[in-house]
């Protein structure tokens, strides 16, 4: 048996975690759980890059398109759920695999959720109003003052995690950074963790090219199928990557050429932010890609030192 529990397929947006957790699902009888925080809705499968339809009936995955846009699933909701995927699986006699590249869900799945965890719809109100009014400058500006390593992981398109870390700081006076620093281990499975990380250049080429397809591929009409059919301003992930700049697009804001451009300078920004927040934590082994590795090859190499 594995020393380890748990496998954890961690990095960044365009690094292939999906097929990569696919491959090593299949070669040691694995199931997947989903550990992203806008994979987990309906009807954004295309721009949050959810696993294929295909890919999907290859190997079980949990916690992907399985909620409504408007439900709110914070950290704390997702590890409980998490949780109970591991233990179905693992009584299952297999081996639960958990893939994302959100790093704050990885930490509450890993180490809990700090104790003062309360809420203030008062002080949500006023700071999702503020954002909707200034845009995301003015707040990200408040977050360098008050917490100046917080704001370095955190992208200006995130509302959630932008707003969030700006509440907690209200309510008890400090910043998150230091609460998360505080914040208690408390997890049942062990885990073996697996950073992916790119070589910048071929991640960016990898971003390029994924964002192209998807634009090519239904995005667009996605996107305003989202505008036509819900209320557009209280869809929780519209915060995603690329989606908000759509609706420029079809608002005729923005043309295609520069909406393409900002997408993939969005992503490329955001995927160093995730590589910062997953280098900061506790990973068992990092494995740095070139195009040269072939997926068959990454695979045997993460299956041999999770065995071993």
């Amino acid at each position: 048996m594995p020393k380890f529990q748990s496998l954890a397929i961690l990095g960044p947006t365009a690094s292939g975690k999906s097929s990569l957790a696919i491959k090593i699902a299949k070669k040691i009888n694995g199931e997947i759980i989903g550990l992203d925080s806008r994979q987990l809705y309906r009807f954004f499968e295309i721009g949050t890059a959810q696993p294929s339809k295909e890919q999907l009936k290859e190997i079980n995955h949990y916690m992907i398109g399985c909620f409504d846009p408007y439900k709110s699933i914070n950290a704390g909701e997702n590890a409980k759920l998490t949780k109970k995927y591991i233990e179905k699986i693992s009584y299952k006699g297999k081996v639960p695999i958990v893939c994302g590249g959100s790093g704050l869900y990885y930490r509450a799945l890993t180490k809990g959720i700090f104790d003062q965890s309360s809420t203030s719809n008062k002080i949500r109100f006023r700071l999702d109003k503020e954002y909707q009014d200034n845009g995301p400058n003015e707040l990200m500006r408040k977050l360098k003052k008050i917490d100046p390593e917080y704001s370095k992981l955190v992208h200006p398109n995130n509302k959630k995690r932008l707003i969030r870390a700006l509440e907690v700081f209200e309510i008890t006076g400090k910043p998150i950074s230091e609460h998360f620093k505080n914040q208690s281990k408390n997890i049942d499975y062990d885990f073996y963790s697996v950073l992916i990380s790119w070589n910048e250049k071929f991640l960016l080429s990898r971003i390029k090219h994924r964002v192209k397809k998807m634009l090519q591929n239904g995005w667009l009409d996605e996107v305003k199928n989202l505008m036509l059919n819900f209320e557009i301003d209280k869809i929780v992930p519209l915060d995603s990557l690329g989606y908000r700049d759509i609706i420029k697009y079809h608002n005729e804001e923005i043309n295609l050429k520069d909406l393409e451009d900002k997408i993939i300078l969005n992503t490329k920004q955001f995927s160093k932010k995730q590589l910062k927040w997953f280098r900061s934590e506790d990973i068992n082994f990092t494995i740095n890609i070139d195009e040269n590795l072939e997926l068959n090859e990454i695979a045997n190499l993460i299956i041999n030192k999770f065995q071993n």
